[in-house]
């Protein structure tokens, strides 16, 4: 499978501007495998939920949570593409899941199911890992 960047000129919006050409973009088949894999992320992630018998509530009051990295903006595009991105990739989620299946820690297991979800849902939507030119440049292209 390989991935194909897309033409920097795709979008002629006024007052958006397009990511430079040197950031790659996935698109076509790999762009749509991707989107797939959120959503098995996301179903997983809530099947594993349910079956541990973790509660809905508690599901949909954090389900939103760790779009609070985006807050990250607030210290300019650099820091918060940084932020931003170490809240939307699965490596937390996969500490944390470890520390509640290895300490025999339920909360945690949960919270880390919940935010796996939550990137699963994102990826699933054509939300990506954020480049530092603008929030919108993702590697899934822009949202």
């Amino acid at each position: 499978m390989s991935l194909t960047l897309a033409n920097a000129d795709h979008d002629a919006r006024p007052g958006r501007s397009a990511p430079p050409a040197s950031l790659g973009r996935v698109s076509g088949a790999p762009r749509i495998l991707l989107r797939l894999e959120g959503a098995v992320a996301l179903a997983a992630a809530a099947f594993a939920y349910d079956r541990i018998g973790g509660g809905w509530a508690m599901f949909a009051v954090l389900f939103l949570v760790p779009d609070l990295f985006m807050l990250g903006y607030l210290g300019g595009r650099g820091i918060g593409a940084a932020i931003y991105n170490a809240g939307h990739t699965y490596v937390g989620p996969a500490a944390l899941a470890a520390y509640g299946l290895f300490q025999a820690q339920p909360p945690a297991l949960e919270i880390a199911l919940i935010w796996i979800a939550h990137i699963g849902f994102d990826r699933l939507l054509g939300f990506g890992l954020k480049y530092q030119t603008a929030f919108g440049h993702s590697h899934l292209g822009e949202a």
